[in-house]
Protein backbone atom coordinates (compact mmCIF):
# COMPACT_ATOMS: atom_id res chain seq x y z
CA UNK A 1 0.00 0.00 0.00
CA UNK A 2 2.68 2.53 0.83
CA UNK A 3 4.89 1.75 -2.16
CA UNK A 4 1.28 2.22 -4.56
CA UNK A 5 0.49 5.85 -2.94
CA UNK A 6 3.97 6.84 -2.92
CA UNK A 7 4.24 5.72 -6.39
CA UNK A 8 0.68 7.52 -6.83
CA UNK A 9 2.09 11.02 -5.41
CA UNK A 10 6.21 10.19 -7.70
CA UNK A 11 3.86 10.49 -10.33
CA UNK A 12 1.89 13.25 -9.73
CA UNK A 13 4.59 15.38 -9.28
CA UNK A 14 5.93 14.47 -12.52
CA UNK A 15 2.91 15.26 -14.59
CA UNK A 16 2.08 11.97 -15.62
CA UNK A 17 -1.15 10.98 -17.19
CA UNK A 18 -2.59 8.12 -15.88
CA UNK A 19 -6.07 6.02 -14.99
CA UNK A 20 -6.45 5.39 -11.09
CA UNK A 21 -8.42 2.03 -11.12
CA UNK A 22 -9.84 0.64 -7.55
CA UNK A 23 -11.69 -2.05 -6.93
CA UNK A 24 -14.61 -1.00 -4.49
CA UNK A 25 -16.88 -4.06 -4.89
CA UNK A 26 -16.22 -7.89 -5.23
CA UNK A 27 -19.00 -10.39 -5.10
CA UNK A 28 -18.79 -14.20 -5.76
CA UNK A 29 -15.38 -16.13 -7.22
CA UNK A 30 -12.79 -12.78 -8.55
CA UNK A 31 -9.42 -13.16 -9.18
CA UNK A 32 -8.74 -10.18 -6.31
CA UNK A 33 -10.99 -8.35 -3.84
CA UNK A 34 -11.79 -4.65 -2.31
CA UNK A 35 -9.03 -2.13 -2.51
CA UNK A 36 -6.93 -3.83 -5.53
CA UNK A 37 -5.53 -0.92 -7.35
CA UNK A 38 -4.19 -0.29 -10.60
CA UNK A 39 -2.65 2.76 -12.56
CA UNK A 40 -3.32 2.64 -16.35
CA UNK A 41 -0.95 5.27 -18.53
CA UNK A 42 -1.62 7.10 -21.75
CA UNK A 43 -0.22 4.07 -23.82
CA UNK A 44 -1.72 1.36 -21.82
CA UNK A 45 0.51 0.32 -20.13
CA UNK A 46 0.21 -0.08 -16.02
CA UNK A 47 1.29 -0.54 -12.64
CA UNK A 48 -0.46 -2.41 -10.17
CA UNK A 49 -2.99 -5.10 -11.18
CA UNK A 50 -6.52 -5.76 -10.44
CA UNK A 51 -6.68 -9.60 -11.09
CA UNK A 52 -5.15 -9.91 -15.35
CA UNK A 53 -6.96 -11.75 -17.66
CA UNK A 54 -10.13 -11.20 -19.80
CA UNK A 55 -11.11 -8.49 -16.94
CA UNK A 56 -7.88 -6.43 -16.99
CA UNK A 57 -7.64 -6.15 -20.37
CA UNK A 58 -11.58 -4.70 -20.47
CA UNK A 59 -10.38 -1.95 -17.41
CA UNK A 60 -7.34 -1.12 -18.83
CA UNK A 61 -9.34 -0.04 -22.43
CA UNK A 62 -12.63 1.65 -20.44
CA UNK A 63 -9.72 3.41 -18.28
CA UNK A 64 -8.53 4.62 -21.65
CA UNK A 65 -11.68 6.18 -22.03
CA UNK A 66 -12.13 7.53 -18.84
CA UNK A 67 -9.00 9.58 -19.54
CA UNK A 68 -9.72 10.93 -22.70
CA UNK A 69 -12.97 11.86 -21.02
CA UNK A 70 -11.98 13.41 -18.33
CA UNK A 71 -14.18 12.16 -15.84
CA UNK A 72 -14.39 9.47 -13.17
CA UNK A 73 -16.89 6.70 -13.91
CA UNK A 74 -17.61 3.38 -11.68
CA UNK A 75 -18.59 0.31 -13.34
CA UNK A 76 -19.59 -2.82 -12.72
CA UNK A 77 -18.55 -5.80 -14.60
CA UNK A 78 -19.99 -9.26 -14.42
CA UNK A 79 -17.43 -11.20 -15.44
CA UNK A 80 -19.26 -14.20 -17.06
CA UNK A 81 -21.49 -11.99 -19.01
CA UNK A 82 -19.14 -9.07 -19.63
CA UNK A 83 -15.54 -11.06 -20.17
CA UNK A 84 -16.74 -14.78 -20.39
CA UNK A 85 -14.11 -15.92 -17.10
CA UNK A 86 -15.87 -18.32 -15.98
CA UNK A 87 -15.46 -17.74 -12.56
CA UNK A 88 -18.88 -16.25 -12.40
CA UNK A 89 -18.31 -13.27 -10.02
CA UNK A 90 -18.85 -9.47 -10.08
CA UNK A 91 -16.42 -6.58 -9.46
CA UNK A 92 -17.42 -2.63 -9.48
CA UNK A 93 -14.11 -0.58 -9.86
CA UNK A 94 -13.65 2.96 -9.84
CA UNK A 95 -11.98 4.64 -12.28
CA UNK A 96 -10.54 8.24 -11.66
CA UNK A 97 -8.45 10.11 -14.32
CA UNK A 98 -5.44 11.75 -13.67
CA UNK A 99 -3.96 14.44 -16.43
CA UNK A 100 -1.83 17.00 -16.85
CA UNK A 101 -1.96 20.17 -14.73
CA UNK A 102 -3.78 22.46 -16.63
CA UNK A 103 -1.42 24.85 -18.33
CA UNK A 104 -2.30 28.80 -18.20
CA UNK A 105 -0.60 31.28 -20.27
CA UNK A 106 -0.56 34.30 -19.24
CA UNK A 107 0.53 37.33 -22.24
CA UNK A 108 2.26 39.91 -20.70
CA UNK A 109 3.69 39.71 -17.55
CA UNK A 110 2.90 43.43 -16.19
CA UNK A 111 0.60 44.10 -12.87
CA UNK A 112 -2.34 42.33 -13.41
CA UNK A 113 -0.70 39.43 -15.81
CA UNK A 114 1.72 39.10 -12.67
CA UNK A 115 -1.53 38.83 -10.19
CA UNK A 116 -3.28 36.87 -12.32
CA UNK A 117 0.00 33.50 -12.37
CA UNK A 118 0.22 34.19 -8.49
CA UNK A 119 -3.60 33.67 -7.70
CA UNK A 120 -3.77 30.72 -10.28
CA UNK A 121 -0.35 28.40 -9.23
CA UNK A 122 -1.88 28.25 -5.82
CA UNK A 123 -5.06 26.79 -7.53
CA UNK A 124 -3.49 23.92 -9.90
CA UNK A 125 -2.48 25.80 -12.79
CA UNK A 126 0.87 25.26 -14.52
CA UNK A 127 1.64 28.88 -14.94
CA UNK A 128 3.55 30.46 -18.32
CA UNK A 129 4.55 34.32 -18.89
CA UNK A 130 5.20 34.84 -22.29
CA UNK A 131 6.55 38.58 -22.70
CA UNK A 132 8.09 40.45 -24.99
CA UNK A 133 9.95 42.93 -23.01
CA UNK A 134 13.64 41.72 -21.35
CA UNK A 135 14.36 42.20 -17.70
CA UNK A 136 10.21 42.02 -17.23
CA UNK A 137 10.46 38.74 -15.21
CA UNK A 138 13.30 40.87 -12.37
CA UNK A 139 10.23 42.84 -11.20
CA UNK A 140 8.79 40.20 -9.30
CA UNK A 141 9.63 37.03 -7.85
CA UNK A 142 8.05 34.19 -10.11
CA UNK A 143 10.12 30.82 -9.77
CA UNK A 144 6.91 29.36 -9.70
CA UNK A 145 6.37 29.91 -13.03
CA UNK A 146 7.87 29.45 -16.25
CA UNK A 147 9.16 32.27 -18.08
CA UNK A 148 9.08 33.02 -21.79
CA UNK A 149 10.99 36.08 -23.20
CA UNK A 150 9.85 36.17 -27.08
CA UNK A 151 8.15 37.97 -29.24
CA UNK A 152 4.55 36.99 -28.62
CA UNK A 153 3.36 36.20 -32.13
CA UNK A 154 6.83 33.98 -32.88
CA UNK A 155 5.88 32.67 -29.40
CA UNK A 156 2.44 31.74 -30.40
CA UNK A 157 4.01 29.86 -33.14
CA UNK A 158 6.10 28.11 -31.31
CA UNK A 159 3.93 26.71 -28.43
CA UNK A 160 2.43 23.46 -28.65
CA UNK A 161 -0.98 24.32 -27.44
CA UNK A 162 -3.53 21.54 -26.07
CA UNK A 163 -7.48 22.15 -26.06
CA UNK A 164 -7.15 21.54 -22.07
CA UNK A 165 -4.71 24.73 -22.13
CA UNK A 166 -6.09 28.45 -21.03
CA UNK A 167 -5.14 31.98 -22.35
CA UNK A 168 -4.63 35.04 -20.63
CA UNK A 169 -4.06 38.35 -22.72
CA UNK A 170 -3.05 41.17 -20.70
CA UNK A 171 -0.33 42.99 -22.36
CA UNK A 172 0.34 46.42 -22.33
CA UNK A 173 -0.65 47.08 -25.65
CA UNK A 174 -4.21 47.03 -27.24
CA UNK A 175 -2.84 46.20 -30.75
CA UNK A 176 -0.61 43.23 -29.29
CA UNK A 177 -3.71 42.13 -27.65
CA UNK A 178 -5.83 42.12 -30.24
CA UNK A 179 -3.00 40.14 -32.69
CA UNK A 180 -2.65 37.22 -30.09
CA UNK A 181 -6.52 36.84 -29.46
CA UNK A 182 -6.86 36.75 -33.03
CA UNK A 183 -4.19 34.04 -33.41
CA UNK A 184 -4.82 31.94 -29.73
CA UNK A 185 -8.95 32.42 -30.94
CA UNK A 186 -8.00 29.93 -33.76
CA UNK A 187 -6.30 27.47 -31.15
CA UNK A 188 -9.29 25.39 -29.71
CA UNK A 189 -8.40 26.28 -26.28
CA UNK A 190 -10.40 25.61 -23.62
CA UNK A 191 -10.41 29.25 -22.48
CA UNK A 192 -8.97 32.28 -24.02
CA UNK A 193 -9.91 36.12 -21.93
CA UNK A 194 -8.10 39.32 -23.78
CA UNK A 195 -8.15 42.52 -21.05
CA UNK A 196 -9.69 45.82 -21.66
CA UNK A 197 -12.90 47.83 -21.25
CA UNK A 198 -16.47 47.23 -22.37
CA UNK A 199 -15.99 50.57 -24.89
CA UNK A 200 -12.55 49.45 -26.46
CA UNK A 201 -13.86 45.54 -26.64
CA UNK A 202 -17.14 46.62 -28.25
CA UNK A 203 -14.93 48.66 -30.96
CA UNK A 204 -12.67 46.22 -31.52
CA UNK A 205 -15.08 43.17 -31.72
CA UNK A 206 -17.14 45.37 -34.67
CA UNK A 207 -14.02 46.27 -36.47
CA UNK A 208 -12.32 43.18 -36.19
CA UNK A 209 -15.88 41.21 -38.05
CA UNK A 210 -16.11 44.33 -40.04
CA UNK A 211 -12.61 43.68 -41.71
CA UNK A 212 -13.21 39.72 -41.71
CA UNK A 213 -10.50 38.56 -40.22
CA UNK A 214 -12.27 36.26 -37.60
CA UNK A 215 -15.59 34.53 -37.20
CA UNK A 216 -18.74 35.80 -35.12
CA UNK A 217 -18.45 32.36 -33.52
CA UNK A 218 -14.76 31.97 -32.80
CA UNK A 219 -15.01 35.88 -31.64
CA UNK A 220 -17.69 34.87 -29.50
CA UNK A 221 -15.70 31.92 -27.87
CA UNK A 222 -13.30 35.04 -26.23
CA UNK A 223 -14.05 36.07 -23.21
CA UNK A 224 -13.51 39.64 -23.32
CA UNK A 225 -13.80 42.20 -21.20
CA UNK A 226 -12.26 39.32 -19.18
CA UNK A 227 -13.16 37.78 -16.15
CA UNK A 228 -16.03 37.93 -13.79
CA UNK A 229 -17.81 41.23 -13.68
CA UNK A 230 -17.91 43.25 -10.01
CA UNK A 231 -16.45 46.63 -9.28
CA UNK A 232 -12.71 45.47 -9.53
CA UNK A 233 -9.68 48.02 -9.59
CA UNK A 234 -6.49 47.50 -8.51
CA UNK A 235 -4.55 44.95 -10.28
CA UNK A 236 -5.52 42.30 -7.84
CA UNK A 237 -8.63 42.49 -7.93
CA UNK A 238 -8.61 42.66 -11.50
CA UNK A 239 -6.88 39.70 -11.44
CA UNK A 240 -9.27 38.18 -8.60
CA UNK A 241 -11.88 38.51 -11.57
CA UNK A 242 -10.01 37.02 -13.80
CA UNK A 243 -9.03 33.77 -12.11
CA UNK A 244 -12.68 33.61 -10.36
CA UNK A 245 -13.37 32.94 -14.21
CA UNK A 246 -10.62 30.25 -15.11
CA UNK A 247 -12.07 28.43 -11.87
CA UNK A 248 -15.63 28.49 -13.17
CA UNK A 249 -14.60 27.49 -16.34
CA UNK A 250 -12.44 24.40 -15.10
CA UNK A 251 -14.93 23.58 -12.66
CA UNK A 252 -17.91 23.49 -15.51
CA UNK A 253 -16.07 21.38 -17.27
CA UNK A 254 -15.02 18.71 -14.85
CA UNK A 255 -11.02 19.53 -15.94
Amino acid sequence: MKDFLFQLSELKSQNRIFTLCIIVGAKGSTPRKEGAKMLVFDDGTIFGTIGGGAIELQVIADALEVLRSGKPVKKMYQLEEDVQMHCGGSMEIYMEPFNKDLNLYIFGAGHVGREVGRFAADLDFKVIYVDNREGIYHEFPCDYAQCITNDYYKAIEEIEFTTRDFAVITTPNHEFDEQIMLRMAKKGLTYVGMIGSKRKVAEARKRLLAQGVIGEEELNRVDMPIGIPFNSQTPREIAISIVAKLIDVKNTQGL
